[in-house]
């Protein structure tokens, strides 16, 4: 098995990926993800090239997934593509304000071919890229019992190792 953890976009997400990586107790290997527009900006970024790159990584392994910001969306890219291997998913401050509406569907998509056990959502209340009433009344569409965690933040943070362990082992 291995755990892979996926961060936002910006710089300032390493030590959000950093932590989480350093914290997270699931058995196997914990996989973060290094972007590298970070250390070169000419670096182009397309989610979905990383989730092909990602699901390469991964191999036939049963993979567990953390995600943050924009990670969610490449998360999401890894689940359509192989959703067999996927065994929990943890999405953190899907930046809804921000997607365009085809990767909205790609999101909702993703989400429907995983178990509802198998996914939890944290969404701070008033997240600037998309707060969790905005998460809420999104997912409300998809169909499935997703557990969206609703955290009382007017921030993109989202530093709940304590409860992504919770929820990976449990």
């Amino acid at each position: 098995m291995v755990t892979i953890v996926i961060p936002g976009y910006s710089a300032h997400n390493k030590e959000w990926l950093e932590e989480t990586t350093g914290n997270i107790k699931t058995e196997g290997e914990i996989r973060p993800i290094y972007w590298g527009h970070w250390s070169d900006p000419g670096v182009k970024f397309d989610p979905l090239e990383k989730a092909k790159l990602l699901d390469g990584i991964s191999g036939k392994r049963v993979v567990n997934i953390v995600a943050k910001s924009i990670g969610t969306l490449v998360a999401c890219h890894l689940i359509q593509r192989s959703p067999e291997k996927i065994r929990k998913v943890i999405l953190c401050g899907i930046p809804l304000n921000d997607l365009m509406e085809s990767s909205k569907e790609t999101i909702k998509a993703a989400i429907k071919n995983i178990q509802p056990e198998n996914l939890i959502c944290f969404q701070n209340d008033e997240d600037p890229h998309g707060g969790f009433d905005t998460l809420k009344g999104f997912l409300s569409g998809v169909g499935t019992d997703t557990n969206i965690v609703s955290k009382p933040r007017a921030d993109h943070e989202y530093f709940y190792q304590s409860e992504f362990n919770k929820f990976l082992l449990g």
